[in-house]
């Protein structure tokens, strides 16, 4: 899998635009009105209107390992929901001056419950954080000139959705203690997040305080989830690709819909379990070796599976992989195998009448393309795993892997293990339950085979 390149662009010129689009240092906007209209220019994703083919979205992801740098803010907006897929570009227009309301009014809403939060807490300690301050407030200042600047017929349309968002969350209510505590840890956190990067540095330092705001608006409205450890470095990726603060709100609201789980402690252990019940289909030995003496919990993949490998890969990789996980690849292509394979049974004319009642075997679609990732890692590193022989001597081990994986080669490889695992559960499918001759099951496994690009 090769890195994304635009039609007509060389390897140089798509490494320019990333570094230019790295290396912003200003604060990030509140929002961003002007992409709403902007258009996707992948081959067949959107049309003539502004609307998305979503599927085509994903597929173009996984194929191409990702988006170029150019188009991956607007896309992102697509592939993680703040914009839906079916609408136009005026509708989106529209839509985007109803999110930057709503926030305003969710954050305006938290700061009157909970004044002593609207500052972030200083210990002195940190000249940065006093110039992140200064340079963040700056944009308060800009932002709250702008607001004024704005023409009478805009005023009155903005006053007319602030009246429907005091109605949407005039009974919301906050638990003092609750938020004052996920405040306090945010306090904590934010200031520890990303700052060797570019985006984090000289005046954008300021980022770190709209990151900030973004976590307690969004703690303050998802009690059930508030704030966990590792949701910065999550919101972080987010901004730093959007470069808007109302963007990455709802655009990290509609991935924690999906993925708050995992923040949560039962939700951490069900995918550490499946990753050991996979790296078992894979390679007994190695799981076998990995559970023994208390290792079951395979706690060394946490901040992996946790992070989507933010650490593991050089930082413009870990971006890319991170689209690729949240395209839904795998999903994509457990549901064409399966439909591929319902074909293939229903041409076979060799079923007995008891396997056709029998119960269809299915892939197990909760190994999302994560947990392949994952297992091809730790396969790929599998000698140095066996001489590991307690939870100390793995977490060095996996410690010691930050930022000097390959991506390319690391999907490809996880690629390979999910075609290896969906032709075996197919093959078994197919073995016990009808008599087929071996053409129909090389034309099944060929279907198979070339539902990936695997280079």
């Amino acid at each position: 899998m090769e890195p994304p390149q635009t039609a007509g662009e060389d390897p140089s010129s798509v490494f320019r635009q990333e570094t230019e689009v790295r290396c912003r240092r200003r604060v990030a906007a509140l929002s961003a009105p002007a992409l709403s209209a902007s258009r996707l220019t992948l081959p067949g994703v959107m049309d003539a209107e502004g609307r998305v083919d979503e599927s085509r979205l994903r597929m173009h992801i996984f194929k191409n390992g990702g988006v170029s740098p150019s188009e991956r803010g607007l896309a992102w907006r697509f592939l993680f929901g703040m914009y839906p897929c079916s609408s136009t570009a005026l509708e989106r227009s529209l839509l985007q001056e109803q999110l930057l309301v709503r926030y305003r009014l969710m954050k305006r809403k938290w700061q009157q419950f909970l004044p002593s939060a609207v500052r972030i807490q200083l210990n002195g300690t940190d000249a940065e954080l006093f110039t992140a301050v200064r340079y963040f407030d700056e944009r308060e200042a800009q932002i709250q000139q702008q607001a004024q600047d704005q023409s009478e017929e805009v005023k009155d349309r903005i006053a007319f959705l602030e009246l429907q968002a005091q109605i949407l969350f005039e009974r919301v209510t906050f638990d003092q203690e609750e938020l004052r505590e996920a405040a306090r840890i945010i306090d904590k956190d934010v200031p520890r997040t990303s700052r060797d990067l570019a985006y984090y540095q000289d005046e954008g330092l300021g980022n770190l305080l709209v990151l900030r705001d973004i976590l307690i608006t969004y703690a303050a409205f998802h009690p059930e989830v508030s704030y966990a450890q590792g949701m910065n470095d999550l919101c972080s990726r987010f901004l730093e690709v959007l470069d808007s603060e109302v963007d990455t709100f709802w655009s990290f609201s509609c991935y924690m819909e999906k993925f708050s789980r995992d923040f949560m402690a039962d939700g951490l252990h069900r995918k550490i379990e499946l990753e050991a019940a996979l790296l078992k289909e894979l390679d007994p030995p190695l799981y076998t070796h990995l559970v023994k003496d208390n290792m079951e919990s395979f706690t060394f993949c946490h901040r992996w599976l946790l992070l989507g490998f933010q650490r593991e890969f050089e930082h413009s990789d870990a971006i890319r992989l991170f689209e690729i996980l949240s395209c839904d690849h795998l999903e994509l292509i457990s549901q064409q195998v399966d439909r591929a394979r319902y074909q293939e049974r229903l041409g076979l004319n060799h079923c007995t009448e008891e396997s056709s009642e029998s119960p269809q075997q299915s892939f197990n679609t909760d190994f999302t393309f994560e947990l392949f990732i994952c297992a091809a890692i730790l396969l790929d590193n599998r000698e140095s795993l066996l001489r590991c022989r307690d939870d100390v001597q793995l977490i060095q081990f996996t410690s010691s892997l930050q930022g000097k994986l390959d991506l390319n080669s690391t999907v490809k490889k996880a690629e390979s293990h999910f075609y290896n695992y969906c032709k075996r559960c197919a093959r078994d499918y197919m073995n016990g339950h009808c008599r087929a001759n071996s053409s129909k099951h090389e034309d099944f496994f060929y279907q198979l085979r070339s539902l990936f690009v695997l280079k």
